[in-house]
């Protein structure tokens, strides 16, 4: 099975082309994004990994390391972020996990149990390799996003859903549809009007059950 939304991400050992580790070391206290892809020198995962390269400034502004997965060996990795350097014109600072034996894609559910990966595979081989996994600081599951080979990933808005879970970690609000930072948010139905006022301020009501409020600081 895999993961499901407040799930502990297991504690997996991990080669990638930095070393390895293990991924709760890796974690830490902060939040972490895991972005998976079904094999290296492949045309759109170039361009993501040149996206998340480019966003180096952006992840480090929220506190949030990143680190990609694929299922070829350290040294390919090694030799395509020269590629990924060169089309994106930034340094691919974040480590990659060499997942050859796909035992990581396992065990978080991007390939079935039983996978069958042959010798000289193509990124169609393990096509369901594609996924974005966001944990918070307690190394829980709080977002994941599942894309098709023909797909390129908005890197725009997977910053805008970080964003959203880290405004509303632990605080009883959530965001709106096509929310970004500084627009209002929805105030936690767990608070009735008079709590909600004492904590947030001013409330707009718009309907009994839609409460909105300014952003907090």
């Amino acid at each position: 099975m895999g993961l499901r939304i407040n799930d502990v991400v297991p504690n997996l050992d991990l080669v990638t082309d930095q070393g390895n580790f293990k991924f709760h070391d890796f974690i830490g206290s902060s939040w972490t994004i895991l972005f998976s892809h079904p094999k290296d020198f492949t045309p759109v995962c170039t361009t993501e990994f040149g996206a998340v390269a480019q966003l180096a400034g952006e992840w480090e502004k929220r506190g949030t390391k990143v680190i990609g997965l694929s299922v070829d060996g350290v040294e390919e990795h090694k030799e395509w972020k020269c590629d990924i350097e060169k089309f994106s014109g930034a340094p691919a600072t974040f480590p990659i996990i060499a997942d050859e034996d796909c035992a990581v894609s396992k065990a978080l559910d991007m390939l079935p149990a039983n996978a069958y990966l042959p010798d000289g595979r193509t990124a169609a081989d393990s096509a369901s390799v594609r996924v974005i996994f966001i944990f918070s600081p307690d190394k829980k599951l709080q977002l994941s996003m599942t894309y098709p080979m023909s797909v390129g990933r908005n890197f725009a808005e997977v910053l805008r859903a970080l964003d959203a879970l880290q405004a509303t970690y632990g605080v009883p609000i959530a965001t709106p549809a096509n929310w970004v930072q500084g627009q209002d948010v929805i105030v936690g139905l767990s608070l009735n009007d008079e709590a909600a006022k004492a904590r947030f301020g001013s409330i707009d009501i718009k309907l009994p059950y839609l409460r909105t409020t300014k952003m907090p600081s």
